[in-house]
């Protein structure tokens, strides 16, 4: 897979949460510059909406707890009321293709986490496609975070 750059991810952590501790809630949100295409992964307590845009094209994920499983459940906005459906439709198809690239900088960017406590390694990704269109409302499967290492 390796679609990821480390040199161009930066990787800031906000208070009460550090590399390897494991405290909930543990969220990441994911940004990018369409210009440098660097990319921008803030993992904390709560989302990071001081560092998105109007564009809405940032990627919140959060470890969330299912049949006594961990996994990784992420959110993304294809459409708002205000929102074409073309649009729309290419929205949904750079999400689908940058996702792969999305997850290796989840898993690369908090390396150490993963390092720190292994057994999430094994954990499902699950992404939910919000959209006012009902053809891009889903929620879709990613296997296991390990895959994007």
């Amino acid at each position: 897979m390796k679609m990821l750059d480390p040199k161009k991810l930066y990787v800031q952590y906000r208070p009460n949460a550090n590399p390897a501790d494991p405290k909930y809630p543990r969220r990441y949100t994911l940004t990018h510059s369409d210009t440098t295409a660097q990319l921008f992964l803030v993992a904390g307590p709560e989302f990071a909406y001081d560092t998105t845009n109007e564009m809405r094209d940032e990627v919140f994920a959060e470890w969330k707890t299912f049949n006594r499983e961990k996994i990784l459940y992420g959110y993304v906005l294809i459409a708002d009321e205000n929102t074409s459906k073309s649009q729309a439709k290419t929205r949904n198809e750079i999400f689908m293709s940058e996702l792969p690239r999305v997850l290796e900088a989840f898993f690369y960017g908090d390396r150490f986490f993963f390092q720190a406590h292994p057994e999430y390694k094994d954990a499902s990704v699950y992404i939910q496609f919000e959209s006012v269109y009902p053809e891009y409302r889903q929620v879709k499967s990613y296997g296991p975070i390990s895959k994007y290492q």
